[in-house]
């Protein structure tokens, strides 16, 4: 499930990918997948993208605590089919979605945009624009 527009989620998909993540994370949190890869590994679901028609979810997942999170994403997507099974029964829905999990990795893209800031060479040139919007401003 790839977005190939700029098109923004309907009101619709927002509220029906924030039941579905709320529902894996009781699902996950009582330990009802008994997978040998997701065994003492806690998992979060950070964000559910839904498709316009509704029937296929991209579950984006952080293994709690970091580390690798490959075997973490294929035990899920081992366990997918009981995964949408138990959704079925926790979200009433007409269909209930493929999923597909993958990897959330807008916090490791936080920080690497972060260290870039605060390198010296951005700091500095930041810092002049900032003295420039300053001046421009003391002019009115």
């Amino acid at each position: 499930m790839t977005r190939t527009t700029s098109k923004p989620f309907s009101q619709r998909q927002l509220r029906v990918g924030a039941e579905i993540q709320h529902a894996l994370a009781w699902i996950l949190e009582r330990g009802e997948v008994h997978d040998p890869g997701l065994m003492e590994r806690s998992v979060t679901v950070t964000e559910v993208q839904m498709s316009p028609d509704l029937r296929h979810a991209r579950v984006f997942v952080v293994p709690q605590g970091g580390g690798d999170s490959r075997a973490v994403i294929a035990a899920l997507n081992h366990a997918r089919t009981f995964l949408r099974r138990r959704l079925g029964e926790e979200v009433r829905l007409r269909f209930s979605p493929a999923l597909d999990f993958a990897p959330d990795r807008s916090f490791e893209t936080a920080d690497r945009i972060e260290h870039l800031l605060r390198e010296p060479a951005v700091a500095r040139d930041l810092a002049m624009q900032q003295e420039k919007a300053d001046g421009h401003n003391d002019d009115r």
